[in-house]
């Protein structure tokens, strides 16, 4: 007989009953939980629960599927599900294809877990995206997640031991039957019982070894105390809850499923897609360093700066503070590239706040809080947080010295690009020719007319070179007379000459 038919069997009335049991009416929501576990699933999860219990759902039920995630956003979902939706809601983990790693620790912070056939749950030791975790490191990344385990277990009545074996190795696990009560019970190796009058101690059966972390089939679950049902599909889940609660569910539970923007988020917050939004902003301001005025790479450069602090703020991980550092970063860098000559003090505190700004935003804290790592799940956000950061970096590093060296001979970027000054020949293309021999660059001090307006980039005729150049903030008009004042690479800095009006 099946888990499921030997249930339904023992759930038979009572012969002697004479008055047929009424169930009373329950309504359930269903809420899908796939994927990546990380912050913005949270806050999914979190929205759309709480929509479900606005509704009237008095059972509230987790489709789980996923391999895992990040420790501090699957704590998070954990403690919501314990503290805040269990005291208003029956909570159901139905686990439709595995629930590993974060994924077991979301399960079984719900009442109940049921799961479909050929199902697997267990698996929840930590891991590091930097690198191996050993010695006091991994211990204190496993005390972490064994004090999670041990608070679900205590709140939801599983098998504290058996929850403690899927995070940790070091221990082995053996099932005893009790001779009195014949009830079987749990016991690390070193701790089996000794009286052969009251536990089966010769008959002890090994569920988990010292060099294995447990996880458990659908079946085995069941027969351990971790499921409460094996089923075939949602619909028999429902059954098996009705009948045991003696409640009646609706036609068909409600289904929310995560919005387009949920998914946006979460795709966006990833390390991958994370570290090629720093790469093109980076890349962007690198550009607009190297080119006069402010164009599409300035523009490219804001719009990812915009989405990395968007999309941090809703995940929780941007608060006031870093979001002001990063603003005020960003105006410094602008306020150098626009107003001050060459590259100063406002660059350097521009950089710093945006490196500031975006450290912050990698550990969730409150505004009045240093953001510095203190719990596992910090550790771990800001390891995969540096991995992104350096990845974007690197990526830039790259392109940058490839824009640098090849672009500036194509046809296209050489107008994007500033070259240095040179006179104009005979045959020259894009006002530019190569320097005749014993022609020098452009010196601060001298003096030139605008040939087209700066607003505030645009060329300057200075002797017979054509020079692109960059206004101190104000927009000259053609005719006007400038005098260069910095001079850095390829960036040539001017301002309006003293008594230089329009020629």
């Amino acid at each position: 007989m099946s888990a499921w038919g030997w249930w339904a069997a023992a759930a038979e009335p009572n012969a002697l009953s004479t008055a047929p049991r009424v169930a009373r009416e329950a309504k359930a929501a269903v809420i899908p939980c796939q994927g990546l576990i990380d912050d913005s699933l949270f806050y999914s999860i979190k929205r759309r629960t709480e929509t479900a219990l606005r509704g009237g759902a008095n059972y509230v039920i987790y489709e789980i599927s996923t391999y895992g995630g990040l420790v501090d956003a699957a704590d998070s979902i954990a403690k919501y599900l314990i503290q805040q939706v269990a005291p208003r809601g029956h909570t159901v983990a139905y686990v439709t294809t595995e629930a590993i790693s974060a994924g077991a620790l979301i399960s079984v912070s719900c009442r109940d877990i049921l799961m479909q056939e050929n199902t697997t749950i267990g698996d929840a030791a930590p891991i590091s995206m930097g690198g191996k975790l050993e010695g006091v490191e991994r211990e204190k990344a496993e005390s972490f997640m064994r004090a999670a385990f041990q608070r679900a277990a205590e709140a939801n009545g599983y098998p504290p031991l058996l929850l403690k074996a899927m995070v940790t190795m070091q221990i082995d696990v053996f099932r005893v039957r009790n001779l009195q009560t014949g009830k079987y019970e749990f016991f690390e190796g070193d701790r089996l019982p000794k009286d052969p009058n009251t536990y089966d101690v010769k008959n002890a059966e090994e569920i988990v070894g010292k060099t294995e972390l447990l996880t458990l089939t659908a079946p085995k679950a069941l027969e351990y105390g971790i499921a409460r049902a094996v089923v075939k599909n949602r619909a028999e889940a429902l059954a098996f809850l009705a009948q045991r609660d003696g409640v009646a569910f609706g036609p068909e539970p409600q289904v929310l499923e995560t919005t387009w923007s949920e998914q946006m988020v979460s795709w966006v917050n990833s390390p991958g897609v994370m570290a090629v939004l720093v790469m093109l902003a980076l890349l962007g301001v690198y550009v607009e360093f190297s080119t006069p005025g402010f164009g599409l790479a300035g523009i490219v450069a804001l719009i990812c700066f915009a989405i990395i602090v968007g999309s941090k703020y809703l995940v929780g991980m941007a608060n006031w503070v870093e979001i002001l550092l990063l603003f005020i970063g960003i105006l410094l860098l602008l306020v150098e590239i626009f107003v001050l000559p060459g590259f100063g003090i406002a660059g350097i505190l521009g950089i710093v706040g945006i490196l500031l700004g975006l450290f912050g935003m990698l550990i969730r804290n409150a505004p009045d809080e240093m953001p510095w790592p203190e719990t596992t799940g910090d550790w771990q956000s800001l390891s995969s947080g540096v991995i992104s950061l350096a990845s974007g970096f690197a990526g830039f590093l790259v392109l940058a010295w490839l824009l640098s060296r090849f672009l500036p001979k194509t046809r296209f970027m050489s107008e994007l690009v500033l070259s240095p000054a040179s006179p104009v020949g005979t045959g020259s293309q894009f006002g530019r020719t190569a320097s005749p021999q014993g022609s020098g660059p452009v010196q601060v001090g001298q003096r030139g007319e605008v040939v087209s307006k700066l607003r505030p980039a645009g060329k300057v005729r200075v002797g017979e070179a054509l020079v692109d150049v960059v206004a101190t903030g104000e927009f000259l008009d053609t005719g006007t007379q400038v005098e260069i004042i910095a001079v850095n690479g390829s960036r040539v800095v001017v301002r309006k000459a003293d008594g230089g009006g329009e020629a």
